[in-house]
């Protein structure tokens, strides 16, 4: 009897052998599985429902995920589904707005905040996955258990028709969401905390009020949130009160109460969805367990207030494709994929934080937590700083690595008590709000508790900006479309290769880098500086320019999601790729000797 005539006699389907096997697909599996796809990885994605979810969730997009877009391709086709330049404003139940969030800087490339439609992006993502052969997408297929051993991962599935099938995979990402039953199988602990209030969310069509922003009305008696969507869609939410339940609330006289303040005619607005949620904050204590991997929710969840749950997730994509890839495809040895929790989980509890914090200010729950709404209302009014901190968002963390993949000392432990405190002082607002500042080191908070940043200025594990340049054929594109998603030794007003040892070069060539040369770009049309194996790039907006003018280094080393690995002088390039190289664990040739 053949293999396959057994298989089918059990009610088992033919076995899969892949490199990569992502378990649920929602954004951020999408996202990992288009980024793999791009550098020929074999992927397998497992989803248990027949079909990507189609009702609206997230609707807050940031620069630095659209750039995500960007890296494979789908930025343009995502654009039309957005809204740039949306702000978040604070408002109080009469309507003064104490804080408006309108950041206008375009440093990665993009609009810093963008409403967008999940459904519509989530549906970009898996239609790109056609572009790659070696992906595939099992929908209607839960996973039933799994088991890890030195060389992979081995998954039973079911599909909805009961069959049962065996699939090898060298590795396992886990993105199936909060509930995560990989991370559940693996015993990872997920701490933090269920606030004890709930949220009605309702989407409606042909949006009946039209303005044009989000509004978190901080409300005393229920507050709320309105915000307008792309293609006429609206989003309310209500604060659920005590005793109330969804099944009450959802019905057409109790919705009605609950936006007649907002809209001219209730009865006839037209509902997409109701559904009643509660705001979770957890972190997984690590986001790597042998050959599997932790993304997204079910790494991380985080109240909706800053829109952070996507693009945190989205980062975990950016930041865990291109070393697994370099790891499958035998480039690098696994200890790579350490650096994945070392430099993602630190970030994403500092936006976690930044999500809690926004909650407390919408919908105290406390005495304190209240009045220290107040003393922000009225400092907002007396105080411009107050007002242009939130204006520019220079509240939001950015990420920042300190170990990892970048070329740093490595961090010494610092902070005495009150850094330690600051620690244990996440349960009350004031403590929430504590700990968020000083998760910025360069804050009065965060030098009060640890002393003096000495990597505060560093450019080393941020991520690099993204203007647009001029290429040697004349066309004006952002730097990214250009250099592409590889690794990239970039230099200013100089030839990176100039005094480049052949081991430096190997290592390079190794990792399929590239070497470019930014100069003004009224100096594109003389090319007699620009060598074999170099790309120029004319810095058109001098943003280049402006950045290297304010570091005392002019050469970076940019990592594929566009973070900077580290940062030299021309002289010093080879000594950096080299020290790159021991960071990235590289498996090296015979014939490829440094």
């Amino acid at each position: 009897m053949s293999l396959e005539v057994e298989a089918r006699g059990s009610n088992r389907l033919p076995d899969i052998e892949t490199d990569v096997a992502i378990v649920g697909a929602g954004p951020v599996g999408l996202m990992i599985a288009n980024l793999l796809g791009q550098s020929g990885v074999r992927v397998l994605m497992i989803e248990k429902l027949e079909q990507i979810i189609d009702y609206p969730r997230a609707i807050g997009l940031d620069d630095e995920s659209l750039r995500v877009f960007q890296a494979i391709g789908l930025a343009d086709t995502l654009v039309p589904h957005t809204t740039p330049d949306h702000w978040m404003r604070f408002t109080t139940g009469d309507g003064y707005c104490f804080a408006s969030i309108e950041p206008r800087t375009d440093e990665f490339g993009w609009s810093r905040r963008n409403a967008f439609l999940q459904p519509l992006a989530d549906n970009v993502l898996c239609e790109g996955l056609k572009r790659f052969p070696r992906v595939q997408v099992l929908f209607g297929h839960g996973v039933e258990s799994f088991e890890q051993d030195a060389h992979g991962v081995t998954i039973e599935a079911r599909d909805v028709s009961g069959a049962t099938r065996r699939i090898r995979a060298g590795y396992m990402v886990g993105t199936d969401g909060g509930n995560s039953f990989v991370r559940r199988t693996l015993n990872v602990s997920f701490d933090g905390r269920t606030k004890p209030n709930k949220w009605i969310v309702v989407d409606v069509r042909n949006d009946p009020v039209g303005e044009p922003h989000i509004y978190l009305v901080c409300d005393n008696e229920r507050p709320y949130v309105s915000a307008a969507l792309p293609h006429g869609i609206r989003r309310f939410e209500f604060k659920v009160m005590q005793n109330e339940t969804e099944e009450e609330l959802s019905k057409p006289e109790n919705m009605a109460k609950l936006i007649r303040k907002l809209v001219a005619d209730p009865d006839k607005v037209d509902y997409i969805r109701k559904r009643v949620y509660t705001h979770n904050a957890r972190l997984a204590d690590t986001f790597r367990v042998g050959r599997v991997l932790l993304a997204g929710d079910a790494a991380h969840i985080m109240p909706v207030w800053q829109g952070q749950g996507y693009n945190s997730g989205i980062r975990d994509a950016s930041n865990l494709a291109w070393k697994l890839a370099m790891v499958v495809n035998g480039t690098s040895r696994p200890s790579l994929l350490d650096s994945y929790t070392a430099e993602r989980r630190a970030h994403a509890r500092s936006m976690t934080h930044l999500s809690e914090v926004a909650g407390d200010i919408v919908a105290p729950e406390t005495k304190l937590g209240k009045a220290m709404r107040g003393l922000l209302i009225k400092s907002s009014a007396v105080f411009p700083s107050v007002r242009r901190y939130f204006v520019e968002m220079r509240f939001k963390p950015m990420p920042r690595y300190e170990r990892g993949i970048v070329l740093l000392p490595e961090p010494k432990k610092t902070g005495g008590w009150l850094a330690r405190r600051l620690e244990r002082a996440g349960n009350g607002p004031l403590g929430r709000l504590l700990n968020l500042m000083s998760q910025n080191r360069a804050s009065l908070v965060g030098r009060l508790a640890y002393g003096r940043d000495p990597l505060e200025k560093s450019p080393v594990g941020r991520m690099f900006i993204q203007p647009r340049v001029r290429t040697p054929e004349g066309q004006i594109v952002r730097l990214d479309d250009v250099i592409g998603n590889n690794f990239t030794v970039l230099a200013w007003g100089a030839d990176p290769t100039f005094g480049l040892t052949d081991g430096a070069r190997v290592i390079w060539e190794h990792l399929g880098g590239r070497f470019v040369f930014a100069k003004p770009d009224v100096q594109m049309s003389h090319s007699d500086d620009v060598p074999a194996g170099v790309l120029a790039i004319g810095d058109v907006q001098n943003r280049l320019k402006d950045w290297f003018g304010a570091r005392p280094t002019s050469v970076v080393l940019l990592r594929p999601d566009r973070f900077v690995a580290g940062v030299c002088s021309p002289q010093e390039v080879s000594n950096a790729i080299i020290e790159l190289a021991g960071k990235l664990d590289l498996v090296m040739h015979a014939n490829q000797s440094i």
